[in-house]
């Protein structure tokens, strides 16, 4: 069985269904069921943890996040709110990194070297700190979008928000997100 993203065009309660049946073939101990819910959660989660935790812990927390969820699956009450669930352990994982992590570690001097070198790399740091001071709802779904390069379908999809919802999450989030980084509409007018 390959697994992959939920097409476009695939309603909220379809996810749902779907949902409920990879976790009761999880719970059965199915390997491939528990790909399909990693293949189809994991954008939704990074994004999740890239907006509250630092950068360089995104891929391990991501998968902590799929290990405890795996390991706590017998827990789920409601199969069909898999999303909904994996999203707050994705919160709560990112959370305690956070308070882990409070100490600043120095720079080294490669390190600055390198940064000095590789201004995609600043900006793309630039955009992401903007983007963690948005409001949680449209930090995760623009770094759905911007960073896991989810359409928004997908993010509907995954998120089981509407299409609507997700639409005005993305214009208002990409408006506020311009706006943080100095690139107003009217500056790039000739």
């Amino acid at each position: 069985m390959t697994a992959t993203l939920a097409p476009p065009h695939r309603a909220p309660s379809a996810a749902a269904s779907d949902d409920a049946e990879l976790v009761a073939h999880a719970r059965a101990g199915s390997h491939a069921a528990m790909t399909s819910l990693h293949q189809r959660y994991a954008p939704m989660v990074h994004a999740i943890i890239l907006t509250r935790a630092p950068t360089q812990d995104a891929d391990d927390l991501t998968q902590d996040v799929f290990l405890q969820a795996m390991a706590r699956l017998d827990r789920l009450d409601k199969p069909a709110a898999f999303g909904a669930w994996i999203a707050t352990i994705a919160r709560n994982a990112a959370r305690d990194q956070r308070r882990r992590k409070r100490t600043a570690v120095p720079l080294r001097e490669e390190q600055l070297v390198a940064a000095a070198t590789a201004p995609a790399r600043i900006d793309a740091e630039r955009v992401l700190a903007a983007l963690r001071r948005l409001p949680e709802s449209q930090a995760e779904i623009l770094a759905m979008r911007l960073v896991e390069g989810l359409s928004g379908p997908e993010i509907a999809a995954t998120t089981g928000q509407s299409h609507g919802s997700v639409r005005v999450a993305l214009h208002r989030g990409m408006a506020r997100l311009r706006a943080m980084l100095g690139h107003d509409d009217e500056e790039e007018a000739p």
